[in-house]
């Protein structure tokens, strides 16, 4: 997986390495921090772009993020779509959470689907809340979700 800064600068470390080193970076640096994880995606003609983003908050100092952009020709329905969207999220969540249980880092999966019945996504909340709470995840949905519903949607 290639990830990047927000600035466009590329991450060449491993991921669980380069979060490693922003963690120790960080935290000598006298902040404490929360790490979010959401995916989002756009339907694009034929192709399903997708962001996945690590949200690093720092404690009322702001925050930063890494990411990570996919695409898939396969066609999907909308609660597919969505699904596939959260098991991003959960499997960097997955490859990330013993690192950041080392370091006292509090983890939270966000989902871009809305609790709102009215909304098509919502076809997908309770196999996404199934899905990331049976992982052991915090788990947190529009208009809580930021790190899918706004980080990752301003990249894909």
């Amino acid at each position: 997986m290639k990830w990047r800064r927000y600035n466009g600068d590329r991450i060449e470390q491993e991921l669980a390495q380069a979060v490693e080193a922003t963690l120790i970076r960080e935290q000598e640096l006298g902040h404490r921090l929360k790490v979010c994880i959401g995916s989002d995606s756009q339907v694009r003609g034929e192709v399903i772009e997708f962001a996945t983003v690590i949200v690093f908050l720092r404690e009322k100092k702001g925050g930063f993020m890494f990411i990570h952009n996919s695409r898939s020709t396969k066609r999907m329905s909308l609660r597919e779509r969505m699904i596939t969207e959260v098991s991003k999220s959960v499997e960097v969540a997955y490859s990330l959470c013993d690192l950041l249980d080392r370091y006292d880092v509090a983890l939270e999966v966000h989902a871009d689907i809305n609790t709102d019945p009215h909304f098509k996504s919502n076809t997908a909340l309770k196999e996404a809340m199934g899905y990331i709470l049976g992982m052991g995840f915090v788990f947190k949905a529009k208009p809580d979700a930021f790190a899918s519903s706004y980080c990752a949607d301003k990249v894909v």
